[in-house]
């Protein structure tokens, strides 16, 4: 999607005319539904005046394109500014420009980090040329248009308030800089030669418009490129927050005194990366022969890798890299230099099966390392006995006197890299009251069936392209089928629907198996994965009675381990105990709703909720169906 795109000539008209800040305004606000922050319309204002005369420096053709703001395909992140045009010998070019109102710049010891002062104080970002490049190297791996067509992407960055070379373009930094040179104020000659070098005719060949218009190439997942990972292979692209929080890992990992322990807490939504810079982190303290492993409370996940890896000559290490999150019971003091865990949400206070072994599952994982790196997301705890909160971590850091630093991740590589499907979810499912309360405009293939069998048939279809699709319900129907194909857990009369559980012989790897497409899934065995398209069967726990939401955890089935003694729990506190599980159904569902990489389609058993949901769809999302 790009927000503002007009011809090389019809921009600077714009511009002159002091309009370009209002015509941006208006289509960000009808094509995201919300009205753009007072500081990027000032940097719009300033910085395409710049850009402007850059351009007239230029000679840049009348005809050339300009976008402005075009979202990365699969992100939340948009470029500043593209120009595309031909080249002497018509070659199809396009130049991203990453422009910033940056006056100060600091140096960090961190790969690709610099410091500078923004709205909340002085901050630790990305280099302007780093972000260039990885915005460029993203629309290339997405983008069917410019992976395999005749489409060239030259990326640059732009400071125009900078007169300081000395951090941006340092040594340091030379590695982007080669990939995306940095120009700063009193540049704008050279920025201009650079800029109609490759832009010396306009854009005959509608490039921009086959750019936002291109297919887009389905994005990675995790699992699928582990074994390359392991073996030191660079398979994603950290952006933005992603890459700070990787290199602050490091730099905490590199520059840890003996004397005080470490954690990192990184929060993040889901999609937001906080596997991928997980399994990134082990990956290179591995490298550097540093005792680290990835933790994780679910099981899912690390049966996923462990079945990636079969047949690879890194199988064996898998078990001694990754560790459930109740592995530390009776670790010693600093046992290892890093334990890295993720999903840190759904970590609980007792190991064991029968959870009756140690203390404080997060009190001995801090205990068993030199560095804890917890990644979570509260609003992804989904049984009451998960305990990982940020406040429980920081209660255990304290005891063990360690040091604190906390970072959040916000770039959205899920659900099509739509923040505001996310934001409407939380709205709808009544976790967060938001802004977002429409699905219009919002880039993620959502929808709601009237029939299960036609939410099956729909999920059954898409997932014939890759073996990327599934089913998932909320856990109200008993597993009677557990290890018994014949029987159908899942009826819905009405309908004529059944299904059955997943099979206990595939166990947490139903969401791989090849036949599984056929079985539905619950929480417990895809939270932590992600899929291209995710179907969700909405149980009776989740209803919606005159446009307010309901949960009934009774509505449970009982085998259901989530909610397991939550009536024991009530008869001392019901009020209390009503709360948390109200929170654990809404989450549930949020997270479920959350797997899919491109879209997600439910059906609600009870008619008056699926039409609630309906009717938050709007319109035009709903004709588009």
């Amino acid at each position: 999607m790009i927000v503002y795109s007009a011809s090389r000539a019809q921009f600077s008209d714009d511009v002159k005319q002091n309009q370009i800040d209002i015509k941006i305004s208006d289509v960000y606000q009808e094509r995201l539904g919300r009205t753009p922050p007072e500081g990027e319309i000032r940097s719009w204002t300033n910085s395409m005046q710049f850009m402007n005369n850059v351009l007239e420096q230029g000679d840049i053709p009348n005809d050339a394109q300009v976008a402005i703001e075009y979202r990365v395909p699969l992100t939340s992140k948009r470029v500043d500014f593209i120009l595309s045009g031909q080249g002497e010998h018509n070659e199809n070019n396009v130049l991203i420009v990453e422009l910033k109102q940056w006056s100060n710049v600091t140096a960090t010891l961190k790969d690709a980090i610099v410091e500078t002062y923004v709205g909340r104080g002085r901050q630790e970002l990305t280099h302007p040329s780093y972000q260039a490049w990885t915005y460029a190297a993203l629309i290339e791996d997405f983008n069917v248009e410019v992976h395999e067509g005749d489409i060239s992407l030259y990326p640059c960055a732009y400071l125009h308030n900078c007169t300081d070379a000395e951090v941006i373009k340092s040594d340091f930094y030379s590695r982007y800089l080669e990939k995306a040179p940095a120009y700063i104020k009193g540049d704008e000659q050279r920025l201009a030669e650079f800029l109609s070098c490759y832009v010396r005719k306009g854009d005959r060949e509608n490039i921009m418009y086959r750019i936002e218009h291109g297919k887009i190439r389905p994005s990675k997942q995790l699992a699928d490129h582990l074994d390359s990972l392991l073996a030191g292979n660079s398979e994603f692209k950290m952006i933005d927050d992603q890459k700070i929080v990787y290199e602050t890992a490091l730099n905490i990992s590199t520059t840890k005194t003996q004397q005080s322990k470490q954690v990192l807490i990184v929060e993040g939504g889901p999609g937001t990366g906080k596997s991928v810079v997980a399994i990134n982190l082990l990956v290179e303290l591995a490298k550097r022969r540093e005792n680290a492993l990835y933790v994780s409370k679910n099981a899912a996940p690390r049966a996923v890798y462990a079945s990636k890896l079969t047949g690879s000559k890194l199988k064996g290490t898998i078990d001694n890299l990754f560790k459930s999150s109740g592995s530390f019971v009776n670790a010693n003091l600093d046992d290892f230099h890093c334990l890295i865990v993720d999903e840190a949400h759904r970590v609980n206070e007792k190991s064991g099966f029968y959870q009756n072994q140690g203390f404080n599952q997060i009190a001995e994982i801090i205990e068993a390392a030199e560095l804890s790196i917890f990644f979570l997301d509260e609003d992804q705890r989904v049984t009451i006995k998960d305990i990982g909160s940020k406040d429980e971590i920081l209660t255990h850091a304290d005891a063990a006197e360690a040091e604190v630093t906390e970072l959040k991740l916000e770039s959205q590589f899920r659900c099509n890299g739509s923040d505001g499907y996310l934001a409407w979810l939380n709205d709808v499912l009544a976790i967060d009251k938001t802004a977002t309360d429409s699905l219009a405009e919002i880039d993620f293939d959502f929808r709601v069936f009237d029939s299960p069998i036609d939410l099956r048939d729909a999920i059954e279809e898409k997932n014939e392209v890759n073996n990327k699709s599934r089913l998932v319900a909320g856990y109200c129907w008993e597993w009677k089928g557990k290890k018994d194909p014949s029987i159908y857990d899942i009826q819905i009369p009405e309908y004529g629907f059944e299904a059955r559980w997943n099979l206990d012989k595939d166990g947490s790897l139903w969401i791989v198996e090849e036949d599984s497409v056929k079985e539905i899934g619950c929480i417990h065995t895809c939270q932590g994965l992600e899929l291209d398209y995710v179907g969700v069967i909405v149980g009776e726990d989740f209803v919606v009675r005159d446009s307010k939401v309901v949960t009934e955890p009774s509505a449970r089935a009982s085998q259901d381990r989530s909610v397991f003694g939550w009536k024991k729990m009530a008869k001392s506190d019901r009020a209390g105990t009503l709360e948390i599980l109200d929170r654990i159904i809404k989450n549930t569902y949020r997270t479920l709703m959350s797997r899919g990489q491109k879209g997600c389609y439910v059906f609600c058993v009870d008619q008056e909720t699926n039409d609630y949901f309906k009717s938050r769809i709007s319109q035009l999302a709903q004709s588009e169906m």
